[in-house]
């Protein structure tokens, strides 16, 4: 595996395999990799012959300055993840060479609709920046395919609405989410928990998992459960952000008439902000 740290070292590479006839496969990351995005890593070397995965911190997605500067950054620890998948470039640009011009005077995108509520509406500005920085990205590597991890549900639906609406030729693959043997979803921000956390955690998980339980019976007052999610989760020492049952495509409230169903929450436990999603089809 080979690193490269500028735009025009990338390109260079990615032109190479291309001359040779390979695919390309590209699973954008914020690096403090785990299983989860190694799995990403997997399923791109399965559809693809050639792997591309960035690391990158993107400011623009963070309305929280002490939390861009807590992120974890593990560079070593990344690149050793990934020589031992198969990654083929690892692409590792800073804040200038993504935003020469400053951040200030980016051009953005703004994807409408899924982008708004649930984390859109905790984290403002949040999706502009995963939608400018995805879009640029998409430009640098020019993949036939792109990887992300069905964990972050919003995001994952924002991208595919932004490679729909902007014509982009690029097959956006949604990746089911890697758990723990807890059923705890896997992420970067797990590593902010306390051991006493950590056990808590699952909760949130198993909180879904009744939730999408009581549908599957017949529960169809989706706002009561949501409202009892919350005081559950309360009562065991989280600060919920947002618990709610959603259309699976529009992320609109969901209807007794709706047959595709997503649960989603997130929830505050210690330093750490958690978020899981479940999904259901009905009859």
């Amino acid at each position: 595996m080979k690193t490269v740290e500028t735009i025009e070292q990338l390109r260079r590479e990615i032109r190479a395999a291309r001359s040779m006839g390979k695919t390309i496969g590209f699973v954008p990351t914020m690096g403090n990799l785990h299983e989860g995005h190694m799995s990403l890593v997997d399923q791109a070397s399965e559809e693809c012959d050639f792997v591309v995965t960035s690391i990158f911190v993107n400011p623009l997605q963070f309305n929280d300055q002490s939390d861009l500067g807590n992120y974890p950054r593990t560079l070593a620890a990344d690149q050793e993840h990934l020589k031992d998948r198969d990654c083929d470039l690892l692409f590792f640009p800073n804040v200038d060479e993504m935003y020469p011009r400053g951040q200030d005077q980016q051009t953005t995108v703004h994807v409408p609709g899924v982008s708004q509520g649930l984390c859109g509406g905790s984290r403002p500005g949040h999706f502009d920046g995963v939608s400018t920085v995805v879009s640029k990205l998409f430009n640098m590597v020019l993949p036939d395919a792109a990887f992300f991890g069905g964990k972050d549900y919003q995001q994952l639906a924002v991208i595919r609405k932004m490679v729909l609406d902007l014509d982009m030729p690029i097959k956006v693959v949604g990746v089911p989410t890697c758990r723990d043997t807890d059923g705890l979803a896997m992420s970067s921000r797990n590593g902010y928990l306390t051991p006493s956390e950590r056990q808590q955690a699952v909760h949130l998980s198993r909180v879904l998992t009744s939730m999408i339980q009581a549908i599957e019976q017949g529960e169809r007052d989706y706002e009561t459960l949501s409202t009892n999610a919350k005081e559950t989760l309360k009562a065991q020492g989280f600060e919920p952000d947002y618990v709610e049952v959603c259309h699976a495509q529009t992320l609109k409230p969901a209807t007794e008439a709706d047959k595709d169903i997503v649960v989603l929450g997130a929830a505050f436990l210690g330093k750490a902000r958690l978020i899981d999603n479940m999904t259901l089809t009905l009859s």
